[in-house]
């Protein structure tokens, strides 16, 4: 399976951007997807994730009310929305993919190889 995300940029504070994560390949076996994130100095921060053999979407605290994560099923391809983006949300963005909702980013079997996101104050 190849992940690969895009959509990543520099915006302003306040601003919004969405990521794209296509997953190709043996994707038959792939019924979950997850957003981590890594800013400088910091461990792998969990963000968003989605799941659609049960429909469920899971968020972090730090993004509740600001970022949605949406599933195109004829794309293969889901995306993460992201308002309000403050200078604190800058990091680099991976996409994970799974069988199911991963408990820890080290159980995803499959990543993209991430997109810098830089909010400006």
């Amino acid at each position: 399976v190849l992940v690969v995300e895009s959509g990543g940029g520099l915006v302003q504070a306040g601003g919004s951007l969405r990521l794209s994560c296509a997953a190709s390949g043996r994707t038959d076996s792939i019924y979950a997807m997850a957003w981590f994130r890594t800013a400088p100095g910091n461990d792998r921060e969990f963000v968003a994730a989605i799941g659609w053999n049960i429909p469920t979407t899971y968020f972090a605290d730090s993004v509740k009310g600001r970022f949605t994560i949406s599933r195109d099923d004829a794309k293969n391809t889901v995306y993460l929305q992201m308002n309000s983006l403050k200078p604190e949300d800058t990091a680099v963005y991976y996409c994970a993919a799974d069988r199911i909702i991963q408990a820890s980013w080290a159980e995803y079997a499959y990543w993209g190889q991430g997109t810098q996101v830089t909010v400006s104050s």
